[in-house]
């Protein structure tokens, strides 16, 4: 019996005398609460618990203290100590009590008082866990077991040899792949160093989390825990957080396609797109090769999603499903239309990440700038790359960043998204900031399969790389070389003599050096209409005053079109204020119609454009723009009266 009541007094002792882990408590302690105040209180704190994960509140093994302050602004709902206290706004107490709470509207995103109140306690709760030093799981278990051994054997006086150190590992703000996720990447070039200004501004469900990765934490644990559409709305944090607590709450399933808006140039088509992460057979680096523009010497990156045809099993047939196939292009959007070298150095322009179709992306490239396409398959997990793709329609919705020419270019946001979308270890230390240079370090790091590129007919034939019309208007002039003895070495300075000069040797050419006279006239269109833009972007929309009236007309036309397809580059505007995130089925039906009515207003502005545009051109270049298609239609005539005579049928 003796023995007995040692053994019992032993335990007992051990119980009082050391603080055994426990987990999270949330204690009320006020004495000025009435008994309805309390139960209301407790009411809220224990649904708190509720929704906290179960490992939360097993690592966080300390009593919070929660009482009611009425010294708090008026505005505010609470705060918690970094001493384990977390005081309440007393002034939204009575309506806790009453019960009006539940209904009172705050307009807030959470929407009532009483979700905002729980919301605050779930918050401040996360605040105390982030900063907490923990154990790491493994260890606390060693220790709870090392202090039960000893209790069970009366060794109390040898309780602090179970104690281990606990450690501050990366918890969460301060988790490099929540930093990735959460929109404070490394900036790139400074030796993992962390950017200081969040751009992940569109689409928030609460501005507040923008201001530090705590706030962040803290603000996306409420959605988390208390929005059963955030696993929809921001499926990379869910998943993040999912495996972090080993645990994420009940929601419903998500829609498996993710919405876009294609910023195509057919405004005749309804932008407003839809991608399945399923269906993207493969990621692809798709770089445009460097030529003299001083804003291209470096190439640009972009990304290819190579996307399967409905009903086409995912295979490698998929990359034949050209008219599939999306690019992901970070640039700089210019609003203004006046492209200026400096204001890239400084980062004027807003960097933004534009989806386009493939089709469009190689005809710009290879037809109008006469550069070349490589696209090198990226060796990604099928893990790697469905989060890529939702990382990367997730950024399409939310990022407005500063496009720099040297620092934040295309090649930097590429790397930033490949970083955040994949969370791969091999991109981890790469600070390369040229397209070109970018290749080159995926490749080494075993990450890009340039062998696709080893033949160069097959890599055309296969569609992994788009040959500049370059190489094809020079055929064409050999062609022409060939027959008639034109004053030219290449298709270059063929194309630098005027319309007029080039005009006189169309009559003496067969029908043959025709066709390729004809090509040629078409390549000198596009070669002025490219001038033609530029000379627009560097001439117009200075805020001077114009006076002739023509000249007026056509300008605001032209504004009123970059004004109206800005949407393509910042969809998050269609949708206005509330929802955050990707957008969900009862927003995407706002989506349809609203991107629908914008695509309306620019096709017939763009019509109004193609007549109007030539008094924004001065007198040379619209002079040449006019021979040059005098000349096509000249060629065209000529064609077909050679065709007749050689005995064909009369060609349209």
């Amino acid at each position: 019996m003796k023995s007995l009541r040692n053994w019992l007094l032993s335990g007992a002792l051990a119980l009082f005398s050391v603080p055994v882990l426990a987990d999270l408590q949330l204690v009320l302690q006020d004495d000025s609460l009435t008994s309805s105040q309390r139960q209301a209180t407790q009411a809220l704190l224990d649904e708190a618990m509720e929704k906290l994960p179960p490992s939360f509140k097993t690592r966080l093994d300390r009593t919070i203290t929660v009482s009611w302050d009425a010294r708090m602004p008026e505005d505010a709902y609470g705060q918690a100590s970094l001493v384990s206290t977390l005081a309440l706004n007393r002034r939204l107490l009575p309506s806790l009590t009453d019960g009006s709470a539940a209904t009172q509207k705050t307009g807030r995103p959470h929407g009532t008082v009483r979700q905002e109140l729980l919301a605050t306690v779930l918050h401040e709760t996360t605040h105390i866990y982030d900063r907490a030093r923990l154990w790491p799981d493994d260890e606390r278990r060693l220790i709870v077991q090392c202090k039960r051994q000893n209790d069970s054997q009366g060794k109390v006086g040898l309780r602090d040899e179970c104690r281990g150190q606990p450690e501050r590992r990366f918890t969460l703000s301060d988790d490099p792949r929540l930093l990735d996720l959460a929109g404070w990447p490394q900036y790139v070039g400074r030796r993992g160093e962390r950017e200081q200004h969040n751009r992940q501004i569109a689409r928030s469900p609460d501005s507040y989390e923008l201001s530090s990765p705590k706030e962040f934490i803290a603000v996306n644990m409420e959605y988390f825990l208390l929005d059963p559409s955030y696993a929809c709305r921001r499926p990379a944090l869910q998943a993040y957080l999912n495996k972090h607590f080993g645990w994420a709450p009940a929601h419903p399933a998500c829609e498996p396609a993710l919405p876009f808006l294609n910023a195509g140039n057919d405004f005749a088509k309804q932008p407003l797109g839809q991608i399945d992460p399923e269906r993207v057979y493969a990621v692809d680096y798709l770089l445009a090769e460097a030529n003299q523009n001083w804003v291209s010497r470096w190439g640009h990156s972009m990304l290819r999603l190579v996307i399967c045809a409905p009903g086409r099993p995912r295979g490698p047939d998929c990359r034949l499903d050209l008219d599939q196939h999306l690019v992901l292009s970070y640039r700089a959007f210019v609003n203004d239309v006046q492209l200026s070298s400096w204001d890239g150095l400084v980062g004027a322009y807003p960097s933004r990440l534009f989806v386009l179709p493939l089709g469009q992306v190689i005809d710009e490239y290879t037809k109008t700038e006469l550069r070349s396409l490589a696209s090198i398959p990226l060796k990604l997990s099928r893990e790697e790359l469905e989060a890529l793709v939702r990382q990367a329609l997730e950024m399409h919705w939310s990022y407005d960043g500063n496009y720099f020419f040297l620092s934040n270019n295309c090649a930097v946001e590429t790397l930033k998204l490949l970083r955040s979308g994949t969370a791969n270890p091999r991109l981890t230390s790469l600070d390369n900031i040229m397209p070109n240079g970018l290749l080159e370090v995926l490749k080494g790091r075993g990450l890009a399969d340039t062998s696709v590129l080893d033949d160069p007919r097959e890599a055309l034939r296969l569609g992994y790389r788009f040959d500049s019309y370059r190489d094809r208007y020079q055929a064409m002039f050999q062609i022409l070389k060939k027959q008639l003895p034109v004053p030219a070495d290449s298709v270059e300075s063929w194309l630098e003599q005027s319309a007029e000069q080039r005009r006189p040797w169309f009559d003496r050419a067969d029908l043959r050096t025709s066709a390729a006279l004809l090509l040629l006239e078409q390549a000198g269109l596009r070669r002025q209409l490219l001038l033609a833009q530029d000379e627009v972007k560097q001439r117009y929309l200075t805020g001077r005053a114009l006076e002739d009236g023509s000249v007026a007309k056509a300008n605001n036309t032209l504004q009123q079109i970059l004004a109206n397809s800005g949407f393509l580059s910042k969809p998050a505007e269609l949708l206005g204020e509330g929802g955050y995130g990707l957008p969900q089925p009862a927003e995407r039906q706002q989506l349809e119609q609203s991107s629908s009515q914008r695509q309306q207003q620019l096709q017939a502005l763009s019509v109004d454009l193609d007549t109007e545009v030539r008094a924004l051109l001065g007198p040379e270049r619209a002079a040449q723009i006019k021979a040059v298609e005098a000349n096509i239609k000249q060629l065209g005539e000529h064609l077909r009266a050679l065709h007749k005579a050689a005995g064909g049928l009369e060609l349209p």
